[in-house]
């Protein structure tokens, strides 16, 4: 049975969203604040720069690694209570850093508890929305996510370039505050319990929860697509701090914040048009903004005028938005039926955070080289939209566009 069935009084639908935007709008402007503060940690450090995807590469390692076990967990287990804990493992990470622990591995820890609130902040849509409000709810939670990357990495570069301790213990102040924000999620039955038996099994199970997904057309083209497309986005950031300085001649850290964020309103946009004008049965209309992203990175590449950057940033956040959110929604609608939302979202995790893993060991590749990050704009340009046309001949090959697309 839907939980949702189980939930009658609406007003308790209405405190469950808006706390679950509170704690994600809090938990996400933290993890991106205290991203943009331990770069500019790093940099101060003799031979820094070179650690900057390394500190991407271990942020995703956890997600990789538990990525068997997260989703049966947020399953398991009331998913406002998952995301409570998740975000007290964040702090734990945060307060390391902050006290002189090594940032990388304090990030590390961030990304284990990062790993553990994903499935459960995205799984638990489907319980407190129907099917037909999905897309709708994703965008919500998508631009109440955004709008917090936005103010996390301005006001990140804003307080790093005053004083990194004072940006990272900003970034602790509000995971406590996104775990009290968790508190006021309704505590929702979990979907398949856990019995010792499950625990063992996970590693199996998950390969056949990856199977499952792998055989269904819709959860296929949903996963490789936002796979790329987070990949994209994870070393986008890193460029950022690389290009800004060779490109525009601007050296200070609110600079790339500044074009950080700019990506993030135009994800908005996307998200928000996306909620608008694309249904579930008319998704492959999304294929158009998935296509625009590698030309826009590769317009961005020679380009030395902050305001002209901006405007192709823009661009890069719309299509990726417009792109996005439809297939997050295809893929939860498709999961729930199939193997359940938090294991989806885990399996979906996985995908994600290995293309994440493998670009970002590309840009470490590139740059080890000798490579300028001009150069290396303009090949993640040309290797993003080659994996946006494969992907969308398979789509198209599977299920064509219908003239009402």
């Amino acid at each position: 049975m839907n939980p949702i069935s189980n939930l009658s009084d609406n007003r308790l639908l209405s405190t469950g969203m808006v706390a679950l935007l509170a704690a994600q709008f809090l938990s996400a402007m933290a993890d991106n604040l205290l991203f943009v503060a331990a770069i500019a940690l790093l940099k101060t450090v003799r031979g820094g720069d070179a650690l900057l995807p390394v500190l991407q590469m271990v942020f995703v390692f956890a997600f990789i690694g538990l990525a068997p076990f997260v989703g049966p967990f947020a399953d398991g287990f009331s998913k406002g209570r998952v995301m409570f804990y998740a975000n007290f493992i964040k702090l734990a990470g945060a307060g390391l850093i902050l006290f002189g622990g090594n940032p990388l591995l304090g990030y590390a820890i961030v990304g284990i508890g990062a790993a553990i609130y994903s499935p459960a902040k995205y799984g638990i849509l489907t319980q407190l929305v129907p099917p037909d409000k999905l897309v709708k709810a994703n965008g919500l939670l998508e631009s109440s996510t955004i709008v917090a990357i936005l103010l996390g990495v301005l006001v990140g570069g804003y307080l790093a370039d005053l004083s990194i301790s004072l940006a990272i213990g900003v970034a602790a102040g509000l995971y406590v505050l996104a775990a009290v924000a968790n508190l006021a999620i309704p505590r929702l039955p979990c979907i398949r319990a856990l019995s010792a038996h499950d625990v063992r099994q996970m590693p199996r199970m998950f390969g056949q929860n990856i199977a499952t997904l792998w055989r269904n057309t819709d959860a296929r083209f949903s996963i490789l697509g936002t796979s790329v497309f987070w990949g994209m986005g994870s070393t986008l950031r890193l460029l950022l701090f690389a290009w800004v300085p060779v490109a525009l001649g601007l050296l200070d850290n609110q600079a790339p914040a500044n074009l950080m964020g700019v990506v993030s309103i135009g994800i908005v946009v996307g998200a928000a048009f996306a909620a608008v004008s694309v249904q579930l049965e008319r998704v492959n209309r999304a294929l158009w903004g998935g296509l625009a992203l590698g030309p826009l990175v590769f317009m961005l590449a020679p380009l030395h005028h902050f305001e002209l950057a901006a405007a192709v940033l823009f661009g890069v956040g719309m299509a990726g938005g417009f792109f996005v959110v439809p297939l997050n929604a295809l893929l939860q609608e498709r999961g729930t039926e199939t193997i359940g939302a938090g294991r989806t979202l885990a399996v979906q995790n996985l995908f994600e955070n290995t293309a994440m893993l493998l670009m970002a060991g590309i840009y470490f590749g590139l740059t080890a080289v000798g490579l300028s990050a001009v150069s290396v704009a303009y090949g993640f340009g040309v290797i993003v939209l080659m994996a946006m046309l494969l992907i969308g001949v398979n789509r198209l090959r599977v299920q064509p566009i219908t003239p009402m697309d």
